[in-house]
């Protein structure tokens, strides 16, 4: 949860690798954005790297190529999870931040975009948004089957990282007006 005793104005000013993860749902690429607008550093969208045309997954083993290739630089914010390569990237963060919503605000999230943007490609190129049961089923469960995963990568890999965990709208958006503009 995040503690506004954090001083996250002085600790983000020193912040060049960052790591947003959660559910699906849970705002990975609106928070993403938001804080590339207010850091000026760039964002790396996972799910535009691995989804090919037709919503096809890119093999493990070139997926693993192409984000050691993309996260080389030295500033970056990766918003994206992919649990089987989390030591790609948390290898290389200086912080960690878990939007982790309830369920219920994911899937209603997930189902909301997915109305919205029926047969546009929002999530990747040429990758139209439809429902996909399977997805929502990970949504559903993800607290059970995939968040035990995620803490188990933070805790192997990523070191001295600072990670921040924002649990409900109120406190992404205090987190923000803790940065300033």
């Amino acid at each position: 949860m995040f503690d506004r005793s954090q001083q996250p104005r002085a600790n983000i000013a020193r912040v060049k690798r960052v790591a947003v993860v959660g559910s699906g749902g849970a705002g990975k690429t609106t928070f993403a954005r938001d804080l590339s607008r207010r850091t000026g550093l760039p964002v790396v969208h996972l799910d535009h790297l691995y989804w090919k045309p037709g919503w096809v997954e890119t093999p493990s083993d070139e997926w693993r190529i192409v984000q050691d290739e993309r996260l080389t630089a030295d500033e970056w914010i990766v918003d994206g999870n992919y649990s089987g390569t989390f030591d790609v990237r948390f290898r290389r963060v200086d912080t960690i931040i878990i939007l982790a919503p309830s369920r219920w605000r994911c899937l209603s999230r997930v189902l909301r975009r997915t109305i919205t943007n029926h047969g546009q490609s929002v999530q990747a190129p040429e990758c139209p948004e439809r429902i996909d049961v399977k997805f929502l089923l990970w949504v559903w469960r993800y607290q059970k089957n995939s968040r035990p995963l995620l803490d188990f990568a933070i805790e192997q890999n990523a070191g001295a990282s600072k990670v921040i965990e924002l649990k409900t709208p109120g406190e992404v958006s205090q987190f923000f007006e803790c940065l300033g503009p």
